[in-house]
């Protein structure tokens, strides 16, 4: 009974009780380890965070930039960010843009990462020419689609040869075909992107799952359903956080191609601000339109994450 105890003393005893010297305890922040972090911490809190608060300074303004002595308003730009027609066609074009291009950029990532596991000749090809138009620069693309959707351009030129020719019109110059337009745009430009972290997300499932399917005698839907889909659904929710802050970001296709028109028919929050600062002068309203968008972003981005957490919990 006693050396039990006494075993049991020496198993649950501290390090100097079992004849050990106990171990120094090390600090938990080292002074050279702030060397490393020094970096990131001065571009993240020096640069960002103090531009986001500057610009939260400015949007109390009413200032156009270059006057020395701006006139503070209080929360009169923010009253009139909600009072601003433009501001929720902005919205609202920034809602319907993300909701297409993330149904169909998922739609074709997903069609384009199967078909490639699959065996098909030259696929490294069909990966380099599906991710090139996700490393063009949009100031050389926008040009070209300009042109392809002129009323005298490719495209009607294409509708009028194929026996289509009633339906060619002026896409970018009247406000009921310039937003389909510019989300088309956006479609081919990321859709490389989306097929690529798909790819990649189908390379990390296990090949025995798959084999042990098709043993068990599911087909090809199915196995789309069952196991592909749910192994690739933290990069659905991934790529659906970045496609609703790029929608939010929206500003170099739209400005480049159509300059936000016709009559604000591809307006966007990056377009609304860029036009309110620079070409109209109201710089304190542009800020309040920025934190706008700041918030929306971080909102959209929260409620994205939770949800596919939760999700992932149910599971």
């Amino acid at each position: 009974m006693t050396a039990t105890t006494s075993t049991r003393t020496l198993r649950v005893g501290s390090p100097k009780q079992a004849g050990g010297d106990a171990p120094r305890k090390r600090p938990l922040l080292q002074p050279r380890g702030y060397l490393w972090i020094l970096p990131a911490l001065v571009l993240s809190v020096g640069l960002i965070y103090y531009c986001i608060g500057y610009t939260g300074y400015i949007s109390t303004l009413d200032w156009n930039g270059t006057a020395p002595d701006p006139t503070s308003v209080g929360a009169a730009n923010y009253v009139k960010v909600f009072q601003d027609p433009v501001f929720w066609e902005a919205i609202q074009h920034t809602i319907i843009s993300f909701l297409v291009t993330f149904v169909i950029q998922t739609a074709l990532g997903i069609l384009f990462a199967v078909l490639l596991h699959s065996k098909v000749r030259l696929g490294v090809v069909y990966k380099i020419v599906l991710f090139v138009p996700v490393v063009l620069a949009p100031a050389i693309t926008a040009p070209v689609f300009r042109q392809i959707f002129a009323y005298d351009g490719q495209f009607n030129w294409v509708l009028t040869h194929v026996g289509l020719g009633g339906l060619a019109q002026p896409w970018l110059a009247q406000s009921s075909t310039a937003l389909p337009v510019i989300m088309s745009i956006t479609i081919w430009q990321w859709t490389g992107m989306t097929f690529i972290l798909y790819y990649a997300a189908m390379g990390q499932i296990e090949t025995e799952v798959l084999e042990a399917a098709r043993i068990d005698g599911a087909g090809n839907i199915r196995t789309l359903v069952s196991i592909i889909w749910p192994g690739i659904r933290g990069t659905t929710i991934a790529l659906a956080t970045l496609s609703a802050i790029g929608a939010l970001k929206t500003f170099d296709i739209p400005y480049l191609v159509s300059m936000g028109g016709p009559n604000f028919a591809t307006e966007f929050l990056g377009t609304l601000i860029y036009r309110q600062s620079i070409p109209l002068g109201n710089v304190g309203y542009g800020a309040a339109l920025s934190i706008m968008l700041l918030v929306l972003a971080l909102i959209m981005g929260i409620f994205l994450n939770t949800r596919g957490r939760e999700k992932k919990e149910v599971r």
